[in-house]
């Protein structure tokens, strides 16, 4: 009888570099093992072997491998890189192949590695997604891309070539799958569309439906569904959600969920924990639970302050950090634009002082009193530093790190500045916002730029910004934290009890967590790192 063998190789490795046992017929054939004169690596980003079953990223040595490409020394240079493992002037492939080694010892090919995502903080490979689906014995073909049919919703979606029921599929995904990587949609069809190369043609895949096919059902029978039913439709971008609907099944997920908690905490006065959605992911399951739950703190409002504003605990721990380490640039939060085109200077100046305006927290400096630090907002016209700075396309890098590693003084100097890069005389320009963690963090940035977008919109058309007042400055929040939490000093507040559950969670353990580490530790972090 014939064998059937399975051949792994780009061009680069002179056509082939491993080749799998007789195949047994398994849904996901092995690529096998490297052949004679060739040596594989499974390594991740920092060229470190993974362990059996983690994927990683494949890299080829031996006599095989090309000179490298003709006339593309930069690509040469990024693909053909030294071998840490072989003799003294080796070289490896890097194939951007993603793989894992099996337990009989051969390698599986799972995708790109140019083709992972990100969503909401996790890496995702789309091929591991396309091999759980299958091995389902009715999926003949499944892709898994990444949609953003709605702006800043990003999600995985799937398509198959399958007679099987969704429902089944998606009890595989999320049995095989941890949650982040299970699809928010599974869509089925006849045929993958394929580009005149036979690749998958990603713009020809029809949006999902996130509806419930089977209709809304039943209509809600209390008050409570229905102002679930709405709620759940609002944060799903759905028109309408029946009350049996389930909320991950319409195409939720972890990040949507936290999203709908605070809508549910908003509109009804609870508070439900993520859990319970987890638990009961339907309006008229968390609509029987509601009754248990607890009433929600009432939500910060703007109210007459003090004349001493504490700091919220969050910036008490960064306002330490940088008096124990004598202000640094380690906490520092950079925001880089590249602005095509011309840009107008003085419209820019006068948006970005609109801004601080606005936000009282980028015009606050941190004073100290008897050495308790209290926040001081300074009047709505204080001036923002604003720099502009012509550099050249290679000293740009340099500049723009040079201008992100300013030290703030956080007692006497607001902590928000700009700095503008005409580039090679104006053809394209570089903004860099630079903020103190103390004032912002990731979630800071969509805020900003919005309103920098509308204000600088605003000033080029020769008129102040059209919005409303801020309901509620930073400021108030931290008052309200304060009062919320209650103080350290009575055992009886919510903040004493969570520090005594703390101290008696961590007790016993060592303060330095001593790691097999491949370099001693220094006495003095330096913060200072690299990928």
């Amino acid at each position: 009888g014939r064998r059937m063998i399975n051949a792994y190789g780009p061009t680069e490795t002179t056509v082939c570099a491993t080749m799998s046992r007789p195949l047994s017929g398994a849904v996901t054939p092995p690529i096998g093992t490297p052949l004679n004169g060739f040596d594989v690596y499974v390594l991740d980003a920092g060229l470190r072997p993974v362990p059996a079953g983690v994927p990683g990223e494949l890299y080829v040595s031996g006599a095989g491998l090309a000179r490298g490409y003709l006339g593309r020394p930069a690509l040469t240079a990024g693909r053909f890189v030294a071998d840490p493992f072989g003799a003294p002037g080796a070289r490896m492939y890097r194939t951007g192949d993603l793989v894992r080694w099996r337990n009989d010892g051969q390698l599986e090919f799972v995708g790109r590695a140019d083709h992972q995502v990100k969503i909401r903080g996790f890496r995702i490979e789309p091929g591991e997604i396309e091999a759980v689906l299958g091995t389902h014995p009715r999926v003949r073909q499944a892709a898994a891309v990444v949609r953003e049919d709605r702006p800043g919703d990003k999600r995985v979606v799937a398509y198959a070539v399958t007679d099987a029921p969704v429902e089944e599929l998606r009890a595989l995904a999320a049995e095989r799958l941890p949650e982040y990587m299970v699809p928010s949609a599974i869509v089925p069809l006849d045929a993958l569309p394929l580009t005149p190369n036979g690749k998958l043609d990603h713009k020809a895949l029809p949006a999902p439906q996130y509806g419930d096919r089977n209709g809304p059902g039943r209509a809600p029978r209390t008050a409570q569904e229905e102002i679930l039913c709405a709620l759940f439709a609002e944060v799903l971008g759905l028109e309408e959600v029946g009350p049996e609907a389930n909320f991950f099944e319409l195409g939720g997920h972890s990040l949507l969920a936290t999203r709908l908690i605070s809508r549910i905490r908003a509109a009804l006065g609870v508070e439900v924990e993520v859990r319970g959605l987890f638990e009961a992911p339907t309006p008229e399951g968390l609509a029987r639970r509601l009754d248990r739950a607890a009433r929600a703190v009432a939500a910060p409002t703007a109210r007459p302050r003090p004349d001493t504003v504490p700091l919220s605990y969050a910036q008490r721990r960064l306002w330490m950090l940088d008096r124990v380490e004598g202000g640094g640039s380690t906490y520092n939060v950079p925001l880089a634009l590249r602005l095509d085109g011309p840009v107008d200077v003085p419209a820019l100046r006068t948006a970005l002082a609109d801004v601080v305006a606005r936000h009282e927290s980028l015009r606050t400096v941190f004073a100290e009193r008897d050495g308790v630090p209290h926040q001081v907002v300074l009047p709505a016209d204080t001036e923002v530093a604003f720099t502009v700075r012509e550099v050249t396309a290679g000293e740009l890098e340099q500049a723009s790190a040079e201008a992100a590693r300013h030290l703030f003084a956080l007692g006497t100097e607001v902590p928000f500045r700009a700095t503008l890069f005409p580039v090679d005389g104006g053809e394209r320009h570089v903004l860099l916002l630079l903020m103190h963690h103390i004032v912002a963090d990731g979630s800071s940035t969509a805020p900003l730029l919005r309103d920098l977008s509308t204000a600088y919109t605003a000033r080029l058309d020769g008129r102040t910004p059209g919005w409303d007042p801020l309901p509620v400055q930073y400021a108030d929040y931290a008052l309200w934290q304060q009062d919320v939490l209650g103080d350290d000093t009575d055992p009886d507040s919510l903040l004493s009890r969570q520090l005594d559950f703390w101290r008696q969670e961590l007790s016993g353990l060592p303060e330095i967590l001593e790691l097999p580490l491949d370099r001693p530790r220094p006495a003095v972090a330096s913060h200072t790192g690299d990928l």
